[in-house]
């Protein structure tokens, strides 16, 4: 009897579940079916081929975007219509090397995978691989159960896609369900993998956004530097009725103070020397779409009066004109400063703070992310490793824990240049091109850039007997991640009595999992 029709994943294709979790429970059953390593669903955007979920991987896997012509096994697997192995000699690096999870914290290589590309609609849309530490575990029979295998992964992906679609059209209140892969606001809605993390202040932000985004209203998106507001102000963008239409970006900050009217605004010929002919300005340049405002606290007071003039009755006027124009135009701000303090020194008019901020939306610095830190991380470690030739650059647990107690007072900026910086410091100190590279705490130089930090919240608070940041070494940071893993194997056993497979589920982990590692950890 197929083993494959009686799987419990399959079930799931019936069954109403968040996407997430019916993708999630997919693949987790394909690890177990083929008693591999890891298995990854990648989707293919453009050129790059993006983990939609995994199982197995390190968790900064997920931040990765694959550069299909810069990993020959993701390109093979892409290009064939069958399921692709690869032998166990052969010399095309696997881009998987040092992100299987394996508990042990050492850098292993991969020795079997392989891997069938996803086909939706008759369309390319991505790959699903495999992969073992063991040489051999996929022999015939494994190759055919995942041609077998594929078709059910392509209808988990086909009822996900649509379940997404029926929920995009149902906010925008779409008359072309019957056409919904050519609508351009479904594609922009499905694909918002520009803005990376999991973390519930960023989807509960996303959802934010997206609601607001069906208005015409004025938004302000206040955040520290770095966080990203560029981004949160193009999803604003492709979930409005204005998507079609130019979004036209304009840093307030590097706008000279004698020419920023004429910069917004536009001129006519001769309205100062130099203007020899007539020319429009950005809100012109966006008639339709969205004018996005960066560092708007760093206008002139006179460029601030005729943008409030604008955004009260739909008109400019450009330099030197004598008839105003009318445009059609959704303005989106951003800020890194308190607007409110520049109202009240003077600096800023309070009724044009007061219609910028109809919806302020304020975005979360990285330090209240969580767990995104490592998803970005893993995207910058990708982007370093085809930058540099390397074979494979990764993270140590160690590492990663030092990243996710920083402060990052710069933010995803901060992030990409310290990743950057450690990955050329390993390089210039003996690090070979053709090993697994792997950054320790030392090479990302944390403590270095610590001070000063913001009050920290009361759980993360250190003991009071704990060793001062200036003091921490790898070995420190190791045995510190040892101890909280081993504490929580602790608390979790004691409170279902002993009982391994109750306290396994209780930390969302396979119990043979735990049990290896607490044979790590000496609690076995």
């Amino acid at each position: 009897m197929n083993t494959l029709i009686e799987a419990p994943w399959l079930a799931d294709l019936a069954t109403e579940l968040p996407a997430n979790v019916r993708l999630q429970r997919l693949i987790g059953g394909l690890r177990a079916h083929f008693c591999c390593g890891a298995v990854a669903l990648l989707r293919l955007e453009e050129d790059h081929l993006c983990p939609v979920v995994v199982d197995g991987l390190v968790s900064e896997a997920l931040g990765r975007r694959f550069a299909v012509r810069q990993h020959p096994r993701l390109a093979a697997i892409l290009a064939r219509g069958e399921v692709t192995c690869f032998d166990r000699d052969s010399q095309l690096p696997d881009p998987y090397d040092g992100l299987l999870d394996t508990l042990v914290g050492e850098p292993l290589p991969v020795h079997d995978c392989m891997g069938v590309a996803l086909r939706i609609d008759g369309r390319p849309w991505g790959v699903l691989t495999l992969d073992a530490l063991q040489t051999g575990t996929f022999d015939e029979r494994a190759r055919a159960d995942l041609a077998d295998c594929a078709v059910h992964v392509e209808a988990a992906v086909r009822i996900t896609r649509l379940e997404q679609q029926v929920q995009v059209l149902g906010r925008a209140g779409s008359t072309h369900a019957s056409e919904p892969h050519d609508d351009p606001a479904l594609r922009s809605a499905l694909d918002d993998s520009e803005i990376l993390g999991q973390s519930e202040a960023l989807l509960r932000l996303q959802h934010e956004v997206k609601v607001v985004a069906g208005s015409d209203l004025p938004v302000l998106l206040l955040g520290e530097t770095g966080v990203g507001k560029e981004l949160f102000a193009r999803l604003l963008h492709r979930h409005s009725q204005r998507r079609g239409k130019p979004l036209v970006h304009v840093n307030c900050a590097a706008l000279p103070e004698s020419l920023a009217e004429s910069e917004l605004f536009g001129h006519r010929r001769g309205a100062f020397s130099g203007a020899v002919t007539d020319r429009p300005g950005r809100f012109e340049a966006a008639e339709g779409g969205t004018l996005f405002l960066d560092e708007v606290g760093e206008l002139p007071l006179p460029v601030q009066a005729k943008l409030l003039r604008t955004l009260q009755n739909g008109e400019i006027q450009r330099l030197g004109a004598d008839e105003p124009r009318r445009v059609n135009v959704r303005v989106v701000a951003a800020t890194n400063r308190s607007l409110r303090d520049h109202v009240r020194d003077g600096s800023f008019r309070a009724d044009l703070y007061h219609r910028l901020s109809v919806y302020p939306v304020p975005i979360p610095p990285l330090r209240e992310r969580g767990d995104d830190v490592l998803l970005l991380a893993g995207r910058f470690l990708e982007q370093n490793r085809a930058r540099l030739g390397l074979r494979s650059l990764r993270l140590s647990g160690a590492a990663q824990a030092a990243l996710r107690h920083y402060h990052w007072p710069g933010n995803i900026r901060e992030l990409e240049h310290v990743i950057s910086r450690a990955a050329l410091k390993a390089l210039s100190r003996g690090a070979s091109r053709n090993d697994i590279v792997t950054l320790e705490p030392a090479l990302l130089d944390l403590d270095a850039l610590q001070a000063p930090a913001p009050p920290a919240p009361l759980t993360d608070l250190p003991p009071a007997n704990a060793t001062p940041p200036a003091a921490r070494t790898p070995a420190t940071l190791r045995e510190a991640v040892d101890a909280c893993q081993r504490q929580s194997i602790q608390t979790a056993l004691a409170r279902h009595d002993g009982n391994w497979a109750r306290a396994a589920r209780a930390l969302d982990i396979d119990a043979s999992n735990l049990h290896k590692l607490a044979r790590r950890l000496g609690l076995k």
